[in-house]
């Protein structure tokens, strides 16, 4: 029996999904949005929906993106000679705040983890090596997450990208093994892009 009424429980619920909710902080949200207007949460509501129905994927970098192609590959200032291949839409951004990468991304959405089921059919690297056929390429730069499953995913990206003559590089060490992009600072991520290394 719930000691709550049924759509406070539901909402707490669905709230205790998300990463980093657990069940007192989705309490918490949910009490706060009560204690908002309709309109604010009506506000909320919209802003969800407008995401699940305007957000897709850039049919080239296979980013995120609400047009297509997005920004980035649009973008004519770029060097289109240069991808960045990344595991997740969310490890773009803070390259991006670095400053420092004026070069194209590739999202794999996802890295290799053969204990979870994670095969490389079941990420982007066909559409990868597609971008790669017409020669305008010259160097990929591999920045997959420096854990276990980064590290997998980027040997197995340079064992077959190297016979395709593309200069390989891998971001520096400057970031811990064991972390993800998304999480580092800005100094150190701009550091780990401008010290990358031969793979």
């Amino acid at each position: 029996m719930s000691f709550f009424a049924e759509p406070i429980a539901n909402l707490i619920q669905e709230f205790s999904k998300l990463p980093g909710i657990g069940p007192k902080s989705a309490q918490r949200l949910v009490y706060y949005l009560l204690r908002n207007s309709n309109e604010e949460a009506k506000a909320l509501a919209e802003a969800i929906l407008e995401l699940k129905e305007k957000i897709r994927l850039c049919s080239i970098c296979f980013n995120i993106t609400d047009c297509d192609p997005c920004v980035i590959c649009q973008d004519k200032e770029r060097d289109h000679s240069k991808i960045c291949v990344v595991e997740k839409p969310s490890d773009v951004l803070p390259l991006e705040r670095t400053g420092k990468y004026q070069g194209m991304y590739h999202v794999l959405h996802g890295a290799i983890n053969p204990s979870q089921g994670i095969v490389p059919e079941q990420l982007r690297i066909n559409e990868l090596l597609s971008r790669l056929q017409d020669g305008s390429v010259s160097e990929v730069i591999l920045a997959t997450n420096p854990n276990m499953e980064g590290e997998t995913t980027a040997l197995y990206l340079y064992r077959i990208l190297e016979p395709l003559g593309i200069h390989i590089t891998r971001l520096a060490r400057g970031l811990p093994f064991g972390g993800e992009l998304e999480y580092a600072d800005d100094v150190t991520l701009a550091q780990a892009l401008e010290s990358r290394r031969e793979f």
